[in-house]
């Protein structure tokens, strides 16, 4: 069962007297690819997490096309600093799976290949380098086959080819048909991946469209200056 359409109408996250996002009218459809962009403290992160379930709504409504406790169960998100256990890289990519209760039909090391880390399989989680531990935070995410994939700025600290080898695995994640969600202040990987842009500004939603008419014909000027490598605030 689908659990798209998520639709935001008039959605408010708050966090004590102070308001993170909101209010936000937003749709995701399935097999889209979604990038959020803006300046940082735009709230990139904090709709992605009220998106997820990660921030409660304080106003409007966030709505998917099933139950809530079915559609938290077919999405995943991957932190720009991902949380790993003092356990093996099998092991961390393995845990979904021992959550559920579900059995291992060899997805564990289907997806050390894709990653490039059986070699590494017995390894301590926490040795691993940053790109390593990235893409270890993405398998992790993803053996559990969610149809929605969030990310919050999955490379932002990653060198020039951890950063190829995170985008190819995506591209690959996407063609195989999981939605991806993903939060970027890269202006060329948006480019290179995002079929639909989100700008967002001040937890404002500023643009909302196509990636290539929002790339080369953006409607406001702060997105304009956004593109350019301006200051935005």
């Amino acid at each position: 069962m689908d659990i798209l359409p998520l639709t935001l109408s008039g959605t408010t996250a708050r966090r004590k007297s102070k308001t993170l996002v909101g209010p936000i009218d937003l749709t995701i459809t399935k097999g889209d690819f979604v990038m959020v962009m803006g300046p940082n403290g735009s709230g990139k992160t904090s709709l992605l997490r009220l998106m997820h379930g990660l921030e409660r709504v304080r106003g409007g409504a966030a709505k998917f096309a099933v139950d809530d406790s079915l559609a938290q169960s077919k999405q995943s998100f991957v932190f720009q600093s991902p949380t790993l256990l003092r356990r093996t890289v099998r092991e961390n990519v393995a845990l979904p799976l021992k959550l559920r209760k579900q059995p291992d039909t060899n997805q564990v090391d289907i997806w050390l290949e894709r990653i490039g880390l059986t070699a590494a399989a017995d390894q301590p989680a926490r040795s691993l380098s940053g790109g390593e531990k990235q893409k270890l935070a993405l398998a992790r995410a993803m053996i559990t086959d969610p149809q929605l994939l969030f990310l919050d700025e999955p490379s932002a600290s990653l060198d020039g080819q951890s950063t190829r080898e995170i985008e190819a695995i995506l591209t690959q994640v996407h063609a195989n048909g999981t939605t991806v969600v993903m939060a970027t202040h890269d202006m060329g990987q948006a480019r290179r991946l995002g079929q639909t842009a989100v700008f967002i500004v001040q937890g404002e939603i500023l643009e909302h469209g196509p990636m290539p008419d929002f790339l080369d014909h953006p409607k406001s000027a702060r997105a304009g200056a956004f593109i350019a490598g301006d200051i935005v605030e």
